[in-house]
C-alpha cells in the first residue's frame, strides 16, 4: 500500500498571513488538529503546519491575541513529510521515529498533495492489520524518552 492510497487529498490549508483565529475556526469546522501552512503565492508549497497545540502553547498561553498571524506561531522546522509513492511501512516508520500524529504528503517540488493522520492508519489500515497499527499508535503516543515494551 502507498501513502497516496490512505492520505487525505487536498486538505484545508492556511497561509502564514492568515490569523490564528482563522486557523482555529478551520480546525473546529473540520474536526482536525492540524492545518498545513502553504505559500500564498505558490498556492501549495509547504511552509509549515499550525496545530491546536501550537495555538494553545505558543499563542494562548503566552497571552497573544487571536488576531496574531499563523507565521508567528506555526511549526516550520523539521516537518515530517513523505512522498505519495512511499510505501505505508516507510510512512509508519517515520511517524513512529519522529513521534508525530500526522505527516504531510508532498511531491518532489515540496507541493502539498495530502495529509496522513494516525486516524487514517486506524481506519484505512487498521481493519487489515490491527496489531501493526496498534504498535505504531502506541509508539507515537509514548512520552519521549520512555521506552515502550
Amino acid at each position: 500500500m502507498k501513502a497516496k492510497e490512505i492520505m487525505t487529498p487536498d486538505p484545508v490549508t492556511v497561509t502564514p498571513s492568515d490569523t490564528i483565529a482563522r486557523a482555529a475556526e478551520l480546525m473546529q469546522s473540520y474536526g482536525i488538529g492540524m492545518v498545513p501552512v502553504i505559500d500564498g503565492a505558490a498556492k501549495q508549497r509547504v511552509e509549515g503546519v499550525i496545530t491546536d497545540r501550537d495555538i494553545t502553547v505558543r499563542c494562548v498561553a503566552e497571552h497573544h491575541g487571536t488576531d496574531c498571524h499563523v507565521a508567528d506561531h506555526m511549526t516550520s522546522a523539521k516537518l515530517a513529510t513523505v512522498r505519495p509513492d512511499d510505501d505505508i511501512s516507510a510512512v509508519m516508520d517515520k511517524m513512529e521515529r519522529e513521534q508525530v500524529r500526522r505527516v504531510l504528503v508532498v511531491d518532489e517540488r515540496g507541493m502539498l498533495a495530502g495529509v496522513i493522520a494516525q486516524a487514517d492508519l486506524a481506519t484505512k489500515l487498521g481493519p487489515k492489520e490491527p496489531a501493526r497499527v496498534e504498535h505504531v499508535l502506541e509508539r507515537i503516543s509514548a512520552p519521549r524518552g520512555i521506552p515502550v515494551a
